[in-house]
């Protein structure tokens, strides 16, 4: 199987992604509900068949349907959309990535987030020695 990247997916299929992560599973008809301005019921079939044929999603037939389910857990594909955004714009480096998010965070935090982010550090921290 192909190596998969969640920034490799066009706009439409990510909303297809998370159309499905949010649901668990899905049918064609379903996407088609939840996606803004859908395309015609063709179209959402074709693009379901080309993200299970890169990978992303897997179905089972229930009758004549399809239900499409993802083949990563949403986890996985947050930690693999990550590792590939440090890669592609931070060189690899957390410190460089946690401090554009800060950066970009910085009036949005709350103190009990803050407090989060101290303890996991404390935690990385811990378990780095």
């Amino acid at each position: 199987m192909a190596r998969r990247s969640h920034t490799h997916l066009s706009r439409r299929e990510r909303q297809i992604m998370d159309i499905i992560y949010q649901r668990g599973q899905a049918t064609a008809a379903e996407v088609m509900e939840n996606l803004p301005s859908p395309p015609g019921y063709s179209a959402v079939r074709a693009m379901l068949r080309l993200l299970e044929e890169k990978g992303y999603l897997k179905h089972q037939q229930d009758g004549p349907r399809y239900i499409y389910l993802p083949t990563l857990s949403r986890e996985k594909a947050r930690q693999s959309a990550l590792k590939q955004m440090l890669q592609t714009f931070f060189d690899g480096s957390t410190e460089e990535a946690v401090a554009a998010l800060l950066d970009i965070s910085r009036s949005r935090l709350t103190d009990e987030e803050l407090d989060r982010l101290s303890q996991l550090i404390e935690e990385a921290r811990k378990e780095g020695r």
